[in-house]
């Protein structure tokens, strides 16, 4: 029953980060000729990691994004069927994030300024993928590599955890809106895609593989440098 409870609070959370995160997005947009929409649509997504950290964090630690959960994952702070069971809640949230923007915006009329329900792309990087991977690659490391510090059990860091994670990722989101509107959580990405479909659909590789290859290192070098002497 405690895992299924998890897997809801997962669910809800990264329904959550879509709904508002890539429905900001969608609204604002997030061209360089309106540097705003960076802004809004960073803290948008850093909002909501703080607010669901201090919602379902005591209940599933709320990763909200597959990356996150494979770097706890690595770092032996959960089981290979746990992950897949994260994983599997985290995709589905991020889906039905997605359609109820779709619904909101078709039914209201509304312009999405993105032009494809907030989904990650290559544009800002003029289509390369190599370059988007290094992009995703890095800004995950960096993101989860702090996420690993500040929950690391063996270390007091008060109740400011969620708020520090939360703007960990406005950090990211504010350099890699432009260079590829920044996923660094694969959930995320694949939502809005699925509906978006075209580009969105044909680069979505990259925005799966960069978040889990950086989430990786980031494990692995937090182990490196946790590990007693």
């Amino acid at each position: 029953m405690d895992l299924v409870k998890k897997l809801v609070a997962e669910f809800i959370g990264t329904f959550t980060l879509v709904l508002v995160g890539c429905g900001t997005a969608m609204l604002v947009g997030c061209d360089a000729a309106s540097g705003g929409g960076y802004v809004l649509t960073a803290f948008a997504f850093g909002l909501v990691i703080v607010g669901m950290a201090y919602c379902v964090g005591n209940i599933s630690g709320c990763h909200i994004n597959p990356a996150v959960s494979l770097g706890c994952l690595i770092s032996g702070r959960m089981e290979v069927k746990e992950f897949f069971l994260y994983f599997a809640s985290q995709v589905l949230g991020a889906i039905c994030g997605a359609a109820c923007l779709k619904l909101i915006f078709v039914l209201g009329n509304v312009t999405d300024m993105t032009g494809g329900l907030g989904s990650n792309g290559l544009a800002g990087v003029n289509g390369s993928p190599l370059a988007g991977l290094i992009v995703e690659i890095l800004l995950t490391f960096i993101f989860v590599l702090v996420i690993l510090g500040v929950t690391d059990p063996a270390f007091k860091h008060g109740s400011f955890g969620g708020v520090v994670i939360g703007f960990s990722l406005v950090m990211v989101h504010i350099l890699g809106i432009g260079l590829t509107g920044t996923s660094v959580n694969p959930a995320r990405s694949i939502g809005p895609a699925l509906f978006a479909g075209g580009d969105a659909l044909a680069s979505l590789w990259v925005f799966i593989v960069g978040p889990f290859a950086g989430a990786a290192l980031a494990a692995l070098c937090y182990k490196f440098m946790a590990k007693k002497d």
